[in-house]
């Protein structure tokens, strides 16, 4: 299909990037499934953390359509999907309006979780959004200066699975509103039960940043793949997974655990089918497969930890 063929909706359809949700969802997933274990599950606080996610994803990749291709990032020489600002199907004040407004949306509903979760809510969410757009936009976009990856994993992991269980806690735990963070409401375990989260929502970045380094590297993008080269990107790649597939050990060798926390040891050789190929190739047109393998990768963790997670609270 040629970008001729492309209606509008079809366009606006391809700026949101709908393929990419299971990467907001995810943390959602698991930071709920440990709630669970807990015993501090709260369904309002899980569902406005939910929809809070996946608009802050498509308010980013709303960001990114729009400044990467402002700033000539976005090139005829782009092997990945296609960027409608600068493919031309939306024009680029559009798409930077759809930013705006779903950055607010993302705002609004997060009123709630204001209210429920206080000022660290606060502080996560104007962080949250502000990173999205300074991902690729404002006077120092991350992405163009190495530091992407350490948005993702940040934001992307230890943020959303800590903040999703942290609200939860505070509902369940606290009164409205509170100013610190209360006693209870954020366990060492949530924030380690986020890094295997962060590290593959890296390295769906990771995938991304190898296909595209060759244009990267003309269009004055400097990730760390092209800062420091392919190998250095693929041993990124294999750091990342060892640390989401050593994490559920940590909560098996913990009190109160079950062996049902070793779930995503299941997606372990279907990760190891994408990191072989990682560790050969570059083209574009065996990464962009790669891409969504990992996001499905991330999605089929998630959802198998939080189960192992819950088992034990389910009981």
């Amino acid at each position: 299909m040629t970008t001729q063929d492309i209606s509008r909706r079809e366009a606006w359809v391809i700026a949101a990037r709908p393929q990419t949700l299971p990467a907001a969802a995810s943390p959602v997933i698991v930071g709920t499934g440990l709630a669970v274990h807990d015993g501090v599950f709260a369904v309002l606080p899980a569902i406005a953390a939910l929809v809070g996610a996946g608009l802050i994803q498509v308010g980013t990749n709303f960001a990114n359509d729009y400044y990467d291709a402002v700033q000539g990032a976005d090139t005829e020489a782009r092997e990945g999907f296609t960027r409608v600002t600068a493919g031309g199907l939306i024009a680029a004040e559009s798409v930077k309006r759809a930013m705006v407004l779903t950055f607010a949306a993302a705002i609004l509903l997060g009123t709630y979780l204001v209210y429920v979760g206080g000022v660290p809510i606060l502080v996560i969410g104007v962080l949250s959004v502000a990173s999205g757009i300074a991902y690729t936009g404002g006077p120092y976009p991350l992405g163009y200066h190495g530091l992407g990856d350490l948005f993702v994993f940040v934001f992307f992991g230890i943020v959303a699975v800590a903040g999703t269980y942290y609200a939860q806690a505070a509902a369940v735990m606290a009164a409205p509103f509170p100013v610190g963070i209360p006693p209870g409401t954020l366990p060492t375990a949530a924030v380690v039960a986020a890094l295997p989260i962060a590290a593959l929502s890296t390295d769906i970045l990771v995938v991304n940043n190898v296909r595209d380094r060759a244009e990267d590297a003309t269009t004055g993008k400097r990730t760390l793949v092209v800062r420091f080269g392919y190998g250095f990107a693929r041993a990124q790649f294999v750091a990342m997974l060892v640390l989401a597939y050593a994490v559920p050990l940590w909560f098996l060798l913990r009190p109160g655990y079950s062996a049902a926390v070793v779930l995503p040891y299941l997606t372990l050789p279907y990760a190891l089918t994408i990191a072989r190929t990682m560790l050969t190739e570059t083209a574009g047109e065996v990464l962009n497969p790669i891409l969504e393998r990992t996001g499905r990768l991330l999605a089929g963790y998630a959802v198998l930890f939080a189960l192992g997670l819950a088992s034990t609270g389910l009981v």
